[in-house]
């Protein structure tokens, strides 16, 4: 569990929320029903996200605080309709309460939310009850313990409370029988920071929990508005604030849905539903030089996909040792060799680009490659494609992962199966000491044999370290971690591991306990004589 979040958790969070919007993108698009019955709202705020990960991708930067503002930046100049232009207020507001900050606690965070909602509450001509401003002012509201993750739950919660009430503040949610869909946007980036604070694969939440049985909304004419049919979107670059107040008093004049909103460094976005195009552009030149003019007509905003992906999913391991990266591809994953050395991210995203994938998940062969798994993960993500990163702290949690992976299942549920059996392994490691040390249960020398359990050094044994040694240092911490329970030990073999350890493992589970299945298999990873893993 986090308790700050810092630059890469920031970018993170963006990448998650990206994630969890292309999952809930189709249920938010069909209930999208206020301002305008344009069936897009799900899709505008998964392009405004994805531009604000683009920036964050383009611009990295040290701080928390200023990863914010990269986002808001980014946010703002790709923001798309109404709901984009506000999420990108969001960011902004944010951004301006934690400027300057290094990383983001759970005070900070609060306030940034407060700030979030009073900045989106700004972007609207005329806000409405029952809208997305609505559910980001109960998110901002929440009170409780100021724990990071105290405060994210709060709000995601507070989020979800005022979600289902917005029917009853909005008559066009109430006749369709819907919830506001911006709002249910503002509850998915939400439901994506519990995620990330809970340092939870990103997105798996969404994907769990993602719906595809929304009503289909019929509309009189498919996408269109009763009073404007299009929509005017563009950029403006240093106009003073009497010209955005001009700018507004004219643009409400030509039409409704009125936005003008900036990054605080310069940049306006202008926003307007109208049926006067040209009006809605002479406006923007009166107050300035108007740029990326878009241009929409509600009647012609049907959705349409090109799919650049061969295939629907695949799954994608990071392993060390020649012998384990055959045994993982043997079972139709696809496999990133890792040596001693860190991989570079770059060549993770190949792999994960090579699989011509829609979603992919990856499992890191160890927790060492867990944060090149997640850089790959952002940048997979930022191009397009669903990543979700199954944390795993050994081979044999991926190995598990893989062991329950069913193609046939929902995406999601595929994905909570694979990590639900990852974290219900018990791990254990036994290495040969390089030199000496200090550990949890005393001193070590060099050539002494180490033996942990998920993570911790439970026992030693003094070296030199020979078979006869190896064999009690692996016997000795299967031993210890039986002690839960288990029906399956999985032991993966070193590079230089004699075969005695597994006679050994073998020996002691006839003598001990004949009801566990054992299977060892050559690993070829050279920093430990043998990894274990209980199921």
């Amino acid at each position: 569990m986090l308790d700050a979040l810092d630059a890469a958790v920031v970018r993170r969070w963006v990448a998650a929320c990206v994630q969890s919007l292309d999952v809930h993108r189709v249920g938010i698009d069909r209930i999208n029903v206020y301002p305008v019955a344009d069936g897009d709202t799900g899709s505008n705020l998964l392009d405004t996200l994805r531009s604000a990960l683009a920036a964050l991708e383009e611009n990295p930067v040290g701080q928390a605080g200023a990863a914010v503002g990269v986002a808001a930046r980014g946010a703002l100049a790709g923001a798309r309709g109404n709901s984009g232009v506000i999420a990108s207020q969001v960011l902004r507001g944010m951004a301006d309460a934690v400027r300057g900050c290094a990383v983001i606690t759970g005070p900070d965070l609060r306030e940034a939310l407060r700030e979030g909602a009073r900045f989106a509450a700004t972007a609207v001509s005329e806000p409405v009850p029952g809208t997305m401003l609505s559910v980001l002012d109960a998110a901002a509201a929440a009170e409780g313990p100021d724990g990071l993750h105290d405060v994210a739950v709060a709000a995601a919660r507070a989020a979800a409370v005022a979600l289902d009430r917005t029917p009853a503040q909005l008559a066009a949610l109430a006749e369709a029988g819907v919830v506001d869909a911006g709002g249910r946007g503002v509850v998915v980036l939400l439901d994506a920071l519990v995620a990330v604070i809970a340092e939870q694969p990103a997105a798996l939440a969404a994907a769990a929990r993602a719906r595809d049985d929304e009503p289909h909304i019929p509309r009189a004419r498919e996408g269109g508005s009763d009073l404007y049919a299009y929509e005017v979107m563009y950029l403006l670059n240093d106009i003073d604030e009497p010209a955005v107040e001009g700018l507004r008093d004219e643009l409400d004049r030509v039409g409704d849905c009125v936005s003008v909103v900036g990054d605080g460094d310069g940049l306006w976005t202008v926003h307007v539903h109208c049926n006067d195009i040209g009006a809605a552009i002479e406006a923007g030149i009166d107050a300035g030089r108007p740029r990326r003019i878009r241009v929409a007509r509600f009647a012609d905003a049907v959705p349409a996909t090109v799919d650049r992906f061969t295939r629907d999913r695949a799954v994608v391991a990071v392993v060390r040792g020649d012998d384990l990266a055959e045994l993982v591809a043997a079972e139709g994953v696809a496999v990133l060799k890792a040596g001693q050395a860190e991989p570079n991210a770059y060549e993770l995203v190949e792999v994960i680009t090579g699989t011509g994938a829609g979603h992919v998940t990856v499992l890191p062969g160890d927790s060492g490659l867990v944060a090149v798994a997640d850089e790959a993960a952002i940048r997979a993500v930022a191009a397009g494609q669903d990543v979700v990163v199954v944390p795993c702290a050994s081979p044999v949690q991926a190995l598990a992962a893989i062991a329950v992976h069913d193609p046939r299942r929902r995406a999601g549920d595929d994905v909570v199966a694979m990590a639900e059996a990852a974290a219900a392994t018990r791990r254990g490691e036994v290495v040969v000491a390089e030199a000496d040390g200090i550990t949890w249960i005393g001193p070590c020398r060099a050539d002494d044999v180490l033996g942990f359990a998920d993570g911790e050094v439970v026992l030693i044994e003094v070296g030199p370290s020979g078979p006869d040694v190896l064999v009690r240092a692996a016997v000795g911490v299967l031993e210890r971690m039986l002690v839960a329970g288990g029906e399956l030990v999985t032991a993966l073999m070193g590079l230089d591991a004699p075969d005695a350890v597994a006679d050994g493992l073998a020996a002691f589970l006839r003598r001990e306990r004949p009801d566990i299945d054992l299977a060892v298999h050559r690993g070829g990873q050279a920093g430990s004589v043998v990894v274990l893993g209980v199921e």
